[in-house]
């Protein structure tokens, strides 16, 4: 997949979750398009995903690109 996380044991990219979580599909309509997934690992992803997110609002994207010099 281009060096892009996946969900171990398939083909299918983690960000695509986001996306489609992005996009208000529900877990049932995501297990319903993907139904090899089931619901603890969308809840896993969704807890990863909260995080990183609460993590990376921390950061000042623009001071850390400066500092690549």
């Amino acid at each position: 997949m281009g060096g892009k996380p996946i969900i171990k044991g398939t083909r299918i990219p983690v960000a695509l979750i986001y996306e489609l979580i992005g996009l208000n599909y529900s877990i049932t309509e995501i297990l319903k398009e993907y139904p090899h997934l089931n619901r603890n690992i969308i809840l896993t992803l969704l807890k990863i995903g909260k995080v990183a997110n609460e993590n990376l609002i921390k950061v000042d994207i623009d001071e850390i690109i400066s500092k690549e010099v």
